[in-house]
């Protein structure tokens, strides 16, 4: 297993990473809630999985749903007597959506499905370009964006405010998904990003 490239798809890395992680891991296993969702191929995102949770974070699976009723009946049937359980569906740009919150051993768990393959929904492409810079800036840039969200940005917008980035912090990083290594290491190490 490569820990600095875990495969994302697969929780079995959080069993090796930080207490934090380990305590996911445990979560979603006991709980059974991966495989509740297989189906659906959940991925675990945002930021327990690349290391810059904070106290209260919670477990974002993303899901992908086709079959909305479907998928709705699965979630009642194995969530609804969770403790602050909430499902919401709507429509955006065109595109249905649903958000399913409770909790589970302690964490606050959001499950967010939409028809489209986990792994080029933003949420996904996100945490992966994070964890790819997090790889050039080492621990000294986690705790820099740890220190920016415990002072209440949101994970992406603090990762544009250390990369000095203009514009949409959400359509900045995603665009940053598409560069190749070098363009992205050379980006972090120019004279006008060197901030970690």
């Amino acid at each position: 297993m490569n820990l600095w490239n875990p495969d994302f798809t697969r929780i079995s890395y959080l069993s090796y990473g930080n207490e934090r992680q380990k305590d996911a891991y445990r979560v979603l296993t006991d709980g059974k809630i991966m495989d509740i969702l297989q189906y659906y191929h959940p991925v675990l995102v945002g930021t327990v999985p690349i290391g810059i949770d904070l106290p209260g974070s919670d477990l974002d699976i993303l899901c992908e749903v086709h079959d909305f009723h479907r998928f709705e009946e699965l979630i009642f049937l194995s969530f609804q007597d969770c403790d602050e359980f909430r499902y919401l569906s709507k429509t955006v740009n065109g595109i249905p959506r649903v958000v399913v919150n409770f909790r589970c051993g302690g964490w606050p768990i959001e499950i967010f499905g939409q028809p489209v393959p986990t792994t080029r929904q933003n949420g996904y492409k996100h945490m992966i370009v994070e964890h790819r810079i997090l790889q050039i800036w080492g621990n000294s840039g986690r705790r820099m964006i740890r220190d920016l969200k415990s002072r209440g940005f949101k994970t992406e917008p603090a990762f544009a405010k250390l990369l000095k980035l203009e514009g949409d912090a959400y359509d900045t990083l995603l665009k940053m998904y598409d560069w190749g290594q070098d363009k992205l290491t050379d980006y972090l190490r120019s004279d006008n990003h060197d901030t970690v």
